[in-house]
């Protein structure tokens, strides 16, 4: 039996590209089996998973009004006074929770489309994946951003984001049975990598490796039975300070947009 599954990677406020793939996909009548995310990705993945009618419209107005604004409010001196009273964390994340506990039902089990997230077990320091029971919790882990966003704690266990062990989890749908595959990312993957030239370029390029190898074996990997399709996002240049701008929504809309065109243009000639 062929399975569609959706895999959606992380990357912060660049998870809006995702958004504007979701819109080709729909449009092109594509739909998924089974969604798996990480990160930013798995906060896209499952509005999808929990209603995948609307779940365009409704990540638009999420996107545009409420993800940046909400996840990561605060002026430098409410961030500097969270940080002084925390020592880890410059946002609660009080704020997402009550946001997606608003659009998410309460299990894994009432999603629609069959969905999992993935997270970093502080602890065990490796990859942890939620596939049932209670779900907001589960994605908050997965997004939480380790600085910006206290750890999620589960069960007596600590998680933080999940792109730090898997960037775009190809792999996990194999192992879920998906035949085929469209790989839904932020955009940096596109970036060819070079040599650092400036001192912020070191860190930002030995990021990048790290969050790309991984993503890079597993589909160098899959078998020759696998379709998989990496959807466009048109997002090029060198990484660069931008890149850390993570409450900068300006340029959401643009993200979308840009995706959504070279995506359906992509889709178009399959």
């Amino acid at each position: 039996m062929n399975q569609t599954a959706f895999v959606l990677g992380g990357g912060g406020v660049l998870g809006a590209h995702e958004v504007g793939m979701l819109r080709a996909l729909a449009e092109a009548g594509i739909k998924p089996d089974l969604i798996v995310g990480t990160s930013v990705g798995a906060l896209n993945g499952v509005v999808l998973a929990a209603n995948p009618t609307d779940a365009v419209d409704r990540l638009s107005e999420l996107w545009s009004t409420h993800i940046v604004r909400t996840a990561f409010a605060g002026s430098w001196m409410t961030r500097l006074s969270t940080l002084a009273r925390t020592g880890t964390h410059l946002h609660p994340i009080d704020p997402l929770r009550r946001l997606l506990g608003g659009h998410l039902p309460d299990t894994f089990e009432e999603l629609e489309v069959p969905f999992q997230c993935v997270a970093a077990s502080i602890q065990k320091a490796r990859a942890h994946w939620f596939t049932k029971g209670p779900l907001a919790d589960a994605v908050l882990a997965s997004c939480a951003v380790p600085g910006l966003l206290p750890p999620v704690r589960i069960d007596g266990e600590h998680f933080v984001d999940g792109g730090l062990v898997h960037s775009i989890p190809v792999g996990r749908a194999v192992a879920m049975g998906a035949t085929r595959i469209f790989v839904l990312h932020v955009g940096r993957i596109e970036r060819p990598l070079e040599p650092p030239a400036k001192p912020w370029e070191v860190g930002l390029v030995a990021f990048e490796i790290a969050r790309r190898h991984r993503f890079a074996e597993e589909m160098a990997s899959l078998s020759d039975d696998i379709e998989v399709h990496v959807m466009p996002a048109a997002f090029g240049g060198r990484p660069g300070l931008s890149d850390l701008r993570y409450r900068d929504a300006s340029r959401i809309a643009r993200h979308a947009g840009r995706a959504y065109e070279a995506s359906a243009a992509y889709l178009a000639e399959l």
